[in-house]
């Protein structure tokens, strides 16, 4: 009898490599959050009620600060004036702070001028500084003055660039503010000779946008047969006044402010100046602004008697007299780009040491405390045939 074949062994059953996993957690999408709705408006009582309680926490803040400037002074001691109170890389440091902390909605220049305004004042608590600068009043010069020191102080309207110089070396002014170049038409030639000769250093420098306008008594165009105002704010009006007052007489003057106080005498006159001119002297605006070119910017320095030390962000002007040899230029330089100072600016001017001889001033990046620049220009001094530091000063700020 035949035996029954043997079955086979069921096969076993393969795992699940699915179930032998861990299950993963379900993702869950994340919640998006319920727009915060908009608090209501509030009415204008109110909102004039807040603005008031705000406007006597400022005041208080600022009362305060005064209190504390007050202590800064009577800490330094007994000095001899203002102008040893004042510090300008200390100022330049709370600016840029100003403008870091800046979100808006105010832009920057506002707010660095409302906080020059403060400081200003502050410092005045002591007394005000006495400022020269070129004047009659109403100049741009004038302007540059209220920008870098704000309103309270002592303005010193002067009759030129050179009686700036003059009066601070003499100690008559603490300070002085002198146009140096303008965007458009170069350099100030009359303030770079100044430091041939000049003691005075360099504390500070300003960079105002400056507007012309054509200002006159009438305020009538068709009337105008003369127009008076300074060599640089001709040149940069010039296409201006060539396409709408062609026939014009052009008069130049020593200051856009005489010639709108020249421009008050008579309806056939008129003046190309600063809006402040016009309101200084009486005079209607005609138009403006007319500068040929919209970002018109003219750069001034701030001269004093001393050096100050480093604010952070510093420029050092030099002025160097090279031996007549081949390459001079070259080699005076090369200590400077050979240490990654960046040279910011140069121009050359007449030495008044002998025919044919020139100094150059040259702006360069940094302060001569600073380790690179010491070490530059200890070289230079074997380069050149002199080497005079005219200042280690802030960059112009907003």
């Amino acid at each position: 009898m035949a035996k029954n074949p043997t079955k086979p062994a069921p096969p076993k059953p393969k795992p699940n490599k699915a179930a032998a996993k861990p299950a993963k957690a379900a993702k869950l999408k994340p919640a998006v959050p319920e727009p915060t709705p908009e608090p209501p408006a509030l009415d204008l009582p109110t909102l004039r009620t807040r603005i008031d309680g705000i406007d006597q926490h400022i005041q208080q803040l600022i009362a305060e600060r005064a209190q504390f400037a007050n202590q800064v002074g009577k800490a330094k001691g007994k000095l001899a004036a203002a102008v040893d109170y004042y510090r300008p890389e200390r100022e330049a440091q709370v600016l840029r702070r100003v403008v870091d902390r800046n979100d808006g909605p105010l832009n920057d220049e506002v707010l660095v001028r409302l906080f020059r305004e403060i400081m200003s004042a502050c410092l005045a608590q002591q007394e005000p500084l006495k400022i020269g600068f070129l004047g009659p009043e109403g100049t741009h010069s004038q302007q540059a003055v209220f920008k870098h020191f704000g309103h309270s102080i002592h303005g010193l309207p002067l009759s030129s660039i050179e009686e700036v110089f003059q009066e601070v070396e003499a100690g008559n002014a603490d300070f002085g503010v002198v146009p140096v170049e303008n965007s458009t038409q170069g350099t100030i030639q009359s303030t770079l000779d100044m430091f041939l000769t000049s003691k005075l250093k360099i504390s500070g420098e300003v960079e105002l946008r400056v507007h012309q306008h054509l200002l006159s008594r009438s305020g009538r165009i068709e009337d105008i047969e003369r127009v008076y105002s300074h060599p640089q704010s001709f040149a940069q009006c010039k296409a201006w006044l060539r396409q709408y007052l062609p026939k014009a007489e052009k008069i130049a003057v020593a200051s856009n402010a005489e010639a709108a106080r020249r421009a008050r005498n008579a309806d056939d006159a008129a003046a190309i100046a600063g809006a402040s001119a016009g309101n200084v002297y009486g005079l209607k605006n005609v138009a403006g602004p007319i500068e040929d070119r919209p970002d018109n910017t003219t750069r001034f320095l701030v001269i004093g008697r001393e050096l100050f030390t480093p604010s952070g962000n510093d420029r050092t002007s030099l002025l160097i007299f090279i031996k007549d040899q081949p390459g001079a230029l070259y080699n005076v330089l090369s200590p400077f780009a050979k240490r990654g100072l960046s040279m910011n600016r140069i121009e050359s001017r007449p030495g008044h040491t002998g025919r044919w001889q020139y100094a150059f001033f040259v702006d360069i990046g940094g302060h001569v405390q600073e380790p690179a620049m010491r070490e530059a220009l200890e070289e230079l001094e074997e380069l050149a045939h002199e080497v005079k530091v005219l200042g280690s000063y802030p960059v112009a700020i907003a």
